[in-house]
């Protein structure tokens, strides 16, 4: 699907009309969306801007330090936004042109910034002079949610302390969940420094309008607050699966403290009844009911003295 933003007596105007493009300028048109674009929809565009648009392979391809690049007349920009999900989070790949001063933007899922992108264009046409103040929007947008799933995160992770703070039970699978949210810490992590790369490397052009620089920068100051951010919360997941660690090997050092204590008072009476059951002469044998009550109260006596002394050396 393609959707083509331009101007029009002052308002922001959108057509889904291929054909629509032989009848504008580059002056007409601010931004061309290709939501999962097929082969004509994407050959009419480089038709138009007289380039090579990347494909969706290309684009993942791409190794992270090189994700930013300029010629003569275009600038390509691939960064990855977030898609959080029931459990952990994914990640999905747009790919930016920008040529002429009209933003491509080709994606393959449906995004909530591009939909609060496309309603700030019809309500402040005049904030948006350019396709560059739409990519910026779209970046500042992106890093607000960013933000939003950072401080979900961090609430999740303050219900998990709390369980544990209040003694709750603890197990493999608790342990599992905190690494789920591990993972999740290190893959926003790993998305803020994506976008931390993009806006540095659009820092550095001289083909961006200086107007939007004062944006930017605020933007690479939220992007580092959002990292001390996730850090903590990094340090605080390690720190709660450590005490989760160690609360069940307490667990399991009071369990094998108990198997001890019962082997222990149970060897005294096993030897005991070992020696009395050997089939050889020994003292106190065959003279009547009184020798197998000499037998217990011994084995009573073991038993007491086992466990006092147990007891001693456990304090």
């Amino acid at each position: 699907m393609i959707e083509i933003f331009y101007k029009s007596k002052g308002s922001i105007l959108c057509t889904q009309e291929l054909k629509e493009l032989e009848n504008f300028g580059f002056d007409d048109i601010l931004w061309i969306d290709l939501f999962s674009p097929g082969g004509e929809e994407k050959r009419a565009v480089e038709e138009f801007l007289d380039t090579t648009l990347q494909s969706r392979a290309q684009a993942e391809e791409i190794e992270s330090s090189s994700r930013y690049s300029e010629t003569d007349t275009t600038i390509f920009a691939n960064t990855n936004f977030m898609i959080p999900g029931p459990d952990d989070y994914s990640l999905e790949t747009v790919s930016f042109i920008i040529s002429e001063g009209i933003l491509v933007t080709i994606r393959q899922v449906p995004l909530r910034t591009f939909t609060d992108m496309q309603r700030k264009l019809s309500f402040s046409p005049k904030q948006f002079p350019t396709g560059y103040h739409i990519l910026v929007s779209i970046l500042e947008n992106r890093i607000d949610l960013d933000a939003d799933m950072i401080e979900l995160m961090s609430k999740e992770i303050a219900q998990f302390s709390k369980r544990v703070g209040e003694g709750e039970d603890v197990n493999e699978d608790f342990l599992l969940d905190i690494n789920q949210l591990q993972e999740n810490t290190m893959l926003v992590r790993e998305n803020i420094i994506d976008k931390q790369r993009m806006i540095s490397s659009i820092l550095k052009s001289d083909k961006f309008p200086r107007d939007i620089h004062s944006k930017l920068n605020v933007l690479v100051k939220d992007i580092s607050s959002l990292l001390n951010h996730i850090n903590f919360s990094f340090e605080r997941l390690e720190y709660m699966q450590n005490t989760v660690l160690g609360l069940i090997n307490l667990d399991q050092n009071k369990i094998m403290k108990l198997l001890a204590f019962v082997s222990l008072l149970f060897m005294p009476p096993t030897l005991i009844s070992g020696i009395f059951g050997m089939n050889v002469k020994l003292p106190l044998v065959d003279k009547g009911v009184s020798d197998f009550i000499i037998i217990m109260v011994i084995m009573l006596m073991t038993v007491i003295a086992a466990s006092y002394l147990f007891k001693k050396h456990d304090k």
